[in-house]
């Protein structure tokens, strides 16, 4: 599902944000992405999206060659891919309903079509009965759900989460984890970039932590810090 191969990121500034980093993920699998601020793990995900291009190195992503792709096919790729950030980074003016309709709209998919989608990933998420609601009128775990539903919405093979849980407390942060592994369980490949040391900790999935630009570690059923 995704390969990335001697993968470097320059800045122009001269720091090297990734440092030859080689590694694969499969399809279905959950990831966390782990390190301390500045370690490189917010540039590894932007370039599985495009938001950064590599220095150098090659990116294959859902059958797509990352690095070589023209700019008028990015759109293609981030249709396969869902993004979900700390931030949220919903429409304030638009309803939960509007916000992931949007996501539908920008691709041109048929009216007719949009409602029944919409209302569906809605439910999926937990969310029926707050179609109309602002984000103004939204707890922050249910804007982050509104969030992970627009992500969700177009069916991608990859959700990507750049810490989804960073703005939320304890037991808001299990819900919305829950909810990406009750995703994860139906088949979408999950990477999710955290601080949170508890929730790595206790979920005992598969990490990838980042040091100095590269990948200190790698572990399959894996702890936030190495005595982990």
């Amino acid at each position: 599902m995704i390969e990335l191969y001697d993968v470097w990121k320059t800045y122009g500034n001269g720091v090297n944000a990734l440092k030859s980093v080689s590694v694969k993920i499969s399809k279905g699998e959950f990831v966390y992405v782990v390190g301390p601020s500045g370690a490189g793990k917010s540039t590894f995900i932007k370039i599985l999206y495009r938001e950064e291009k590599p220095t150098k190195g090659a990116i294959f992503v859902n059958g797509f060659n990352v690095e070589k792709i023209r700019e008028r096919q990015i759109p293609l790729i981030r249709r396969t891919i869902g993004v979900v950030f700390q931030d949220f980074k919903l429409l304030p003016n638009l309803t939960a309903y509007e916000n992931v309709a949007f996501a539908l709209e920008v691709i041109e998919t048929p009216r007719k079509l949009i409602r029944n989608k919409v209302l569906e990933i809605l439910a999926q998420v937990g969310l029926k009965g707050k179609e109309n609601s602002k984000p103004n009128e939204l707890s922050g775990g249910e804007q982050q759900r509104v969030s992970i539903a627009r992500a969700l919405v177009n069916n991608p093979a990859i959700i990507i989460a750049d810490e989804p849980t960073g703005n939320l407390d304890p037991d808001t942060s299990w819900e919305i984890v829950r909810l990406l592994e009750d995703i994860n369980y139906r088949g979408t490949t999950v990477i999710m970039a955290t601080h949170n040391k508890d929730i790595v900790d206790r979920s005992k999935k598969r990490v990838i932590a980042f040091e100095g630009g590269q990948i200190a570690r790698d572990e399959r059923r894996g702890g936030y810090n190495y005595e982990n």
